[in-house]
């Protein structure tokens, strides 16, 4: 009787001769990898520029990095020692170091031609083609209208000294978070119309909060208390009127 339930017995309880040599190694926790250091841009060529673009006042801790590589690569830890607080704007500067890190960037982030933090936009005409064309990039992009059959007009980034495009027509995508209104007119954030060009010429600077997240506010009636405090307030203001 109990020479059949051994088996199953050592199976059970982990005694076996499979058991005694494991053929699998301990696993070892490996060194965490340092996080990538994004390449600076156009747009955003230091530490300051990136924290007045993000705005909720991070500007002012901009003297507490000195290179962008520091900035890239501190973590929680290290901005608490800095003196960041309070812990929402750490988790502020986090979150948005890892956005620029995935390539996720604001209005301007595309922006490939920029001179002392301003770019020249310019509304210029390119021919329809593959991966151009409205059914695809120009539904999706706000920044193209169409002018005619095999002709579209987009909003591109120019040099201030040069007035066409230095890319060919038909590489050169459209600038985004912009659009062109009546076709000729350049409007959008930020967008300065350039004098005597009728709208079809523009400037884009870096600007203080251009990128900045709204901080989420608590509505009242969600709370212990919190609707007996809305009808408290309620009634001052209407005792006071």
């Amino acid at each position: 009787m109990f020479r059949h339930t051994r088996p199953r017995l050592q199976v059970f309880l982990g005694t076996g001769p499979q058991y005694r040599h494991p053929p699998w190694e301990p696993v070892v926790p490996s060194a965490v990898k340092p996080a990538s250091i994004p390449k600076p841009t156009p747009f955003v060529p230091d530490v300051p520029t990136f924290l007045k673009l993000i705005g909720r006042g991070a500007s002012q801790y901009a003297d507490k990095f000195p290179t962008w590589e520091s900035f890239f690569s501190f973590d929680t830890n290290h901005l608490r020692t800095l003196g960041v607080e309070p812990p929402r704007m750490r988790r502020y500067l986090l979150r948005w170091k890892e956005k620029f890190r995935n390539g996720e960037f604001g209005i301007g982030g595309d922006l490939t031609e920029v001179v002392d933090g301003v770019a020249q936009l310019k509304i210029v005409e390119v021919p329809i083609k593959e991966g151009n064309t409205p059914s695809s990039q120009l539904k999706r992009s706000a920044t193209t209208t169409l002018l005619s059959a095999g002709k579209t007009k987009i909003v591109v980034n120019v040099r201030p000294d040069e007035p066409e495009p230095s890319v060919p027509l038909e590489r050169i995508r459209p600038i985004g978070g912009v659009k062109i209104q009546d076709g000729h007119r350049i409007i959008g954030s930020y967008v300065q119309h350039v004098k005597g060009t009728q709208g079809t010429m523009a400037m884009m600077a870096v600007k203080e909060g251009m990128w900045e997240q709204e901080r989420g506010r608590k509505a009242p009636g969600y709370r212990w208390g919190s609707r007996k405090e809305v009808k408290q307030r309620k009634m001052r203001a209407k005792a006071n009127a």
